[in-house]
């Protein structure tokens, strides 16, 4: 995306999680929460950004930027509008457009993304944000609208009158913004609530006030919005991510008998006609061949490779190793390290290592 630069706010703090280390280095099927955001930003094409962090969490430390992004520190916890404003420094002569967007909702999609900014882009907004209904809409921030249906301002769950709470449309927690726009914005920003923190979302309404465009999209998937705050919320972000796996492998022609008890990692590569029975785990980098048949209960771990037609079953591991086209391991088998021929029938209960093929040389 062209003039476009992303800041992630990833500062909060594992409180209801109950972790040692940041919520968004928690992994959904092989990825971190933040890796899942940075994938999609730059498949759009987005290659700088900002990661608005704290120092107490050490996100720096554990994990590898992608080039052309950089950290900017929040070490007091004010709040969203306060986060964003950490990175006016970073970006005072920068002067197209900013997506803000959360390092905990691994859910958005790239495809949102794109069709936000290009909306944004295409109608000049100062400010272009993601929406979605629900029909418990509990805990979000409720879209206010007048009677052409622009939007006026974001008002948070806890700060909703009666009528707001009756509202469905809610805030996914995604913006496009000009920069100059919003760093004026940001300057405007006064403290809130209990522990004095600056809103983002009161961003939205003082551009509003000042007659400046507000645009929004909406997506028909509420599963987008989901931000993960606790261990419950991991678990069924796990959930989505895995189905939206498995249903992307089944539309590219792999069969897989049992959905519900078959778990494949992100950066698995399967070819077409190959089947999936199940309890079976394939985890990231492995690569599997055509007219395969893996499992039940077998787990392939990364560094694995499966030639065309290898059959793979019951209580079966195997990691780091290359299974040559034909070659049969059916039963309670663990081969690490091993590069096996074509056309090999592996009697059940054999272990292959390096240990295993040292011994066998001699």
């Amino acid at each position: 995306m062209k003039n476009t630069i992303a800041v992630i706010l990833a500062a909060g703090k594992s409180t209801r999680m109950h972790s040692s280390f940041s919520k968004v280095l928690h992994k959904i099927y092989g990825k971190s929460m933040l890796e899942y955001v940075f994938d999609d930003i730059r498949a759009i094409g987005i290659n700088k950004g900002v990661v608005i962090t704290s120092r107490s969490n050490g996100i720096e430390k554990k994990i590898s930027m992608p080039k052309g992004f950089r950290f900017a520190f929040q070490d007091k916890m004010l709040g969203t509008g306060h986060a964003l404003k950490q990175a006016v420094k970073a970006l005072s002569r920068f002067s197209g457009d900013i997506l803000v967007l959360y390092g905990d909702t691994p859910l958005v999609t790239k495809d949102t993304l794109r069709k936000l900014i290009e909306k944004h882009k295409l109608n000049g907004a100062a400010c272009t944000l993601l929406t979605t209904t629900m029909k418990n809409p509990s805990g979000y921030g409720r879209i206010v609208r007048d009677e052409k249906k622009d939007v006026l301002r974001i008002v948070e769950d806890a700060d909703a009158s009666l009528y707001e709470r009756m509202i469905d449309e809610i805030n996914v927690g995604v913006y496009c913004f000009k920069a100059k726009e919003v760093f004026k914005a940001l300057e405007l920003l006064r403290p809130k609530g209990p522990k004095k923190e600056y809103y983002l979302t009161d961003a939205v309404e003082i551009l509003s006030r000042r007659k400046l465009k507000i645009d929004s999209i909406q997506t028909d998937d509420s599963d987008e919005a989901l931000g993960v705050n606790s261990r419950m919320d991991l678990a069924r972000a796990q959930t989505l991510t895995k189905n939206r796996i498995l249903t992307d492998f089944m539309h590219q022609g792999v069969g897989i008998i049992d959905p519900s008890t078959t778990h494949i990692y992100n950066d698995v590569k399967i070819g077409q006609d190959t089947i999936i029975y199940p309890f079976t785990v394939i985890e990231s980098g492995v690569r599997i061949g055509k007219h395969c048949k893996i499992g039940p209960f077998a787990r392939l771990r990364p560094g694995t490779v499966l030639e065309d037609a290898v059959e793979i079953g019951n209580y079966v591991e195997i990691v780091r190793s290359r299974i040559g086209s034909g070659t049969k391991v059916k039963h309670k088998c663990y081969i690490a390290d091993a590069r096996i021929k074509k056309n090999i029938n592996i009697d059940a209960g054999v272990i292959i290592t390096k240990e295993t093929n040292k011994n066998a040389k001699r």
